[in-house]
């Protein structure tokens, strides 16, 4: 069992915890003991069981053995009102916020003080500017969450949990929907909850983040912590390995691009979103057959709204695109794809998949009227072989096509996206950050992929907000600032100078 130092006292000991869900074994006797505090890292491959033993500790789910300990007193915590009383918060992949509720209103929910709100809601507000004070996690009160920048509802997240009294903190992939820039004040914020003796469970998949912000990290494989280590003793080839059980390259390997004929030409595009507002200005670009277009840009300037107009899924404004000098128009996603353009959305769960559907549902979903799949009449059979093709060449865990989508995690949900699309062999792919929530094994996978489209001739406009990955697989690298391009780099551009693009600052 890992324990914690001799002179640390365990914040939270786990002891055999195992759980199965059917036949699949999520934890397997596991044994972790988390020093209070400090920032401890638990890192692992999707689907090696981390969120799982993470809603054991918060109550989501009972563990079928072992035993749970805070402060070294076993604990039973049957819910999360449970954990909550027990000094445990969590802040979630995706947020629980009440998006139309004000932050005050949002800190409240279910610790409203009474029937009578407004003893309450001074009590809230006075302790709202307590926490902000002492953690530096300012924010406005009055504001509406859906009005927030990602960053500042996360903060949200975190002050509901310290309004209820967590000593422990855990956060789930915290930075999946952060800037770069958005990141690092989340681990300034976290550092000063250590300093003040609370204890932070950080779980993730970014070892440069692992690297950054802890002092131990535990490494979970295919349901079984593996390893823990002291972050100063450790590197991330060693913690890359020990999550894979193979060595793992950590770097994207590629040659020279050869392009060829224009495929995707946008000309003056202009794009309002539903308020109404300008979210892409006249933007104008080519991409060719066998390159790879990467946009790079802070999250909120234009992006997204880009790639739904050239998906159609949002109708531009004004301007033009065309596909091999066709132009679409209005068009609606069926007839792009027969015009052979594919789209990895940036959002898997509201645009790329349906989770209530089984795995093979989601497989060819947009693609069912596939005179392969049966066309009007579907034959499952068929279907339901493919989803299997597609299961093993893409190593989805579990390899079960009849599992509810909601079962798979974050990074096997985005399989499933990624060879949906990919393996309809396209013209043109439009990438929205790929992988995001994607453990380093399956980056890997992903980024070889993208690769091989490209060196087989294919368009590919890739957006992203982790600049890493712009560079790493971007031939030209297009700029974006307030809805407009504001530059083109080659690929071996430095990080300071896209950074200063990005702000709007001219490099």
């Amino acid at each position: 069992m890992s324990q914690a130092p001799a002179n640390e006292r365990a914040a939270i000991e786990l002891v055999g915890i195992d759980k199965k869900f059917g036949a699949v074994h999520a934890n397997k006797n596991i044994n972790l003991s988390v020093a209070k505090g400090s920032i401890h890292g638990i890192i692992g491959e999707n689907g090696a069981g981390k969120s799982t033993l993470m809603s054991i500790l918060y109550g989501f789910y009972h563990a079928d053995s072992g035993e749970i300990r805070i402060d070294g007193k076993p604990v039973a915590i049957r819910d999360s009102q449970a954990a909550i009383a027990a000094g445990i918060g969590m802040v979630h992949q995706h947020f629980m916020l009440v998006e139309n509720f004000t932050v005050l209103e949002n800190l409240m929910l279910g610790a409203e003080g009474g029937m009578l709100l407004k003893g309450g809601v001074t009590r809230a507000r006075g302790e709202l500017k307590r926490l902000a004070s002492d953690y530096g996690l300012e924010v406005d009160p009055d504001a509406v969450v859906e009005e927030l920048a990602v960053g500042l509802q996360q903060r949200v997240e975190i002050l509901k949990a310290m309004y209820r009294g967590a000593e422990i903190l855990i956060l789930d992939e915290p930075t999946g929907v952060l800037t770069p820039a958005e990141a690092d004040h989340l681990f300034r914020i976290l550092k000063v909850l250590r300093d003040q003796g609370k204890t932070v469970i950080l779980i993730t998949h970014k070892l440069r983040e692992i690297m950054a912000i802890t002092d131990t990290v535990s490494v979970m494989r295919r349901g079984e912590m593996v390893a823990t280590r002291k972050t100063s003793e450790t590197t991330v080839e060693e913690l890359a390995e020990l999550m894979v059980g193979r060595r793992v390259l950590l770097r994207v390997e590629k040659g020279a691009a050869n392009p060829g004929a224009v495929v995707l030409s946008v000309k003056n595009l202009t794009v309002k979103d539903g308020r109404g507002v300008t979210m892409v200005d006249n933007v104008s670009f080519d991409v060719r057959a066998g390159e790879i277009v990467g946009i790079a840009g802070v999250a909120g300037n234009g992006q997204s709204e880009l790639l739904e107009a050239i998906s159609g899924i949002r109708p531009p404004t004004s301007g033009e695109i065309l596909i091999d000098g066709i132009p679409i128009g209005r068009a609606d996603p069926a007839r792009l794809r027969d015009l052979g353009l594919a789209h990895i959305p940036e959002d898997r769960h509201h645009m790329g998949l349906v989770l209530r559907f089984e795995e093979y549902e989601n497989a060819i979903l947009g693609y069912h009227r596939d005179p392969k799949y049966g066309g009007m009449f579907l034959d499952l059979d068929a279907i339901r072989k493919d989803a299997v093709d597609k299961i093993e060449k893409y190593d989805i865990r579990p390899p079960n096509p009849r599992l509810k989508t909601a079962n798979f995690s974050g990074g096997n949900q985005q399989k499933i996206v990624v060879a949906r699309e990919i393996e309809r062999d396209p013209k043109l792919l439009l990438i929205g950050q790929p992988t995001r929530g994607v453990d380093i094994g399956a980056i890997e996978f992903i980024h070889r992929r993208i690769i091989d489209m490209r060196d087989a001739g294919k368009a590919q406009l890739l957006v992203s907000v982790e600049l890493d990955e712009i560079r790493a697989l971007s031939d030209r690298i297009l700029v974006m600032f307030a809805g407009q391009i504001v530059g083109e780099k080659t690929a071996d551009a430095g990080e300071q100078t896209l950074g200063l693009m990005m702000a709007g600052i001219a490099a």
